[in-house]
């Protein structure tokens, strides 16, 4: 969440940003500001009142040895009332406090001056593209029929157990899953990244810390006895390892990839824009995250997006990259670079990868932070990036290197499925 010295050291500026996301926060940001204000003078009074009793308990002792007994008993009454007056200040300035921390909830991140305007994904700027676009004859399938003339994949099974979004993988499909994230999981590790394994279940503090809550809860799966949370994505637990942290500055910076499965609920969708893998509730990604010092991040952020690049190339995939406009960021991101991948049969791109910077944001609500040279405390940036989500990349490699033989399996995957050609 943004700080309040942000907001409060130039709120016309925070409003004109938050403006470029199409948020309208004029009325939340002055409500902050004379919350706050309130807030401050509760504290000022509390601070007043807490000398005060100090100074009338010490007359209190005074009294009864000098044997003034009467005016120890006043200074006794007057300590009474003071206490029951600081208490009922207290509970004020908490719910002040309260108050505040529930409306800067509320408020997206502020879009660094990178970011584009715009209100929807038309507007979003094409930075970079690569590969070569690979020409199918007309009676090319697309790869929900490649699917099941190779019987790789399973739609209706998954139906038939789970629901729609929830698909078998099978043989050299299941294969091929694996051998896609053991070769995303290798290059993360050569590129420095440290592996691990997260829970695939996240409390409600960690929702927050990354801010899937309270923005994104109609898309998580919710197991509500145990009030947990199937992850969205492996960047809420894995983020979540320095929430409540300080690192020291020579430990900077974090870089950690990490497997998981996803869930996300997508209420709504629905066409022929979500067939197939097109759209999924569960499916498998890569996930490289990255914590690092304010002054490294948009250093660090290039860096994802060159591995990124990377991998759509060594899997000879034609790929291009978005720099997202305000009005189709999330919230949470302070600028965010799409990799989109084109699928032949369909003739679209698909996105494959979103690499974001988040700045302070997130590191404020995990309290995330290191401690400089100076000795001072100061917040971390948070960086995260798909490499890669799965779906899109094998709908993709089904439909560009479908051949008469059969599917054509891009050479740095080989030596992972132990086959050459899906037949």
């Amino acid at each position: 969440m943004l700080t309040l010295q942000t907001i409060k050291a130039d709120p016309e500026f925070v409003i004109g940003r938050l403006a470029v996301k199409g948020f309208d926060g004029r009325d939340i940001i002055t409500r902050i500001i004379e919350t706050d204000a309130e807030r401050r003078r509760l504290q000022q009074k509390t601070d007043s009142d807490a000398s005060e009793l100090k100074k009338l308990a010490a007359t209190i002792g005074k009294y009864m040895k000098e044997g003034d007994k009467e005016a120890a008993e006043r200074a006794k009454e007057a300590v009474a009332a003071l206490k029951e007056s600081t208490s009922e200040l207290q509970e004020q300035l908490e719910r002040r406090e309260h108050e505040i921390r529930e409306m800067l909830l509320t408020v997206p991140n502020l879009p660094c001056a990178a970011v584009p305007e715009g209100k929807s994904a038309e507007e979003n700027v094409e930075e970079k593209t690569g590969g070569i676009i690979p020409e199918l004859p007309a009676d090319a399938l697309p790869h929900w029929d490649l699917a099941k003339k190779y019987n790789i994949i399973d739609f209706e099974t998954g139906v038939k157990v789970t629901g729609a979004g929830f698909p078998f993988y099978i043989g050299k499909g299941a294969r091929l899953q694996r051998a896609l994230i053991q070769f995303f999981l290798d290059e993360a590790w050569k590129a420095g990244y440290t592996e691990v394994e997260p829970p695939f279940v996240v409390n409600e503090a960690s929702g927050y810390g990354t801010g899937q809550l309270p923005d994104k809860e109609g898309q998580m799966y919710h197991v509500t006895l145990d009030n947990l949370y199937l992850i969205p994505t492996a960047e809420v637990p894995v983020t979540n390892i320095y929430r409540d942290e300080i690192i020291p500055e020579a430990e900077l910076p974090k870089k950690n990839c990490a497997y998981s499965p996803c869930w996300r609920r997508e209420a709504g969708s629905y066409g022929k824009d979500v067939r197939g893998l097109n759209r999924l509730h569960q499916f498998d990604k890569v996930e490289i995250v990255r914590v690092e010092r304010p002054e490294d991040s948009y250093r660090a952020l290039e860096e994802m997006k060159d591995h990124v690049q990377g991998l759509l190339e060594k899997l000879g995939l034609p790929w291009h990259i978005l720099r997202l406009c305000g009005g189709d960021m999330s919230f949470t991101s302070a600028i965010t670079f799409d990799f989109e991948v084109w699928s032949a049969a369909q003739k679209r791109w698909l996105e494959v990868s979103s690499v974001s910077n988040f700045e302070t944001y997130q590191a404020n609500r995990l309290k995330c932070r290191y401690r400089g040279a100076d000795k001072k405390i100061h917040l971390c940036h948070t960086l995260n990036g798909s490499a890669l989500a799965l779906p899109r990349i094998v709908a993709a490699l089904l439909e560009n290197n479908q051949t008469p033989e059969g599917i054509m399996v891009p050479e740095c995957l080989r030596k992972y499925t132990g086959f050459d050609i899906i037949n």
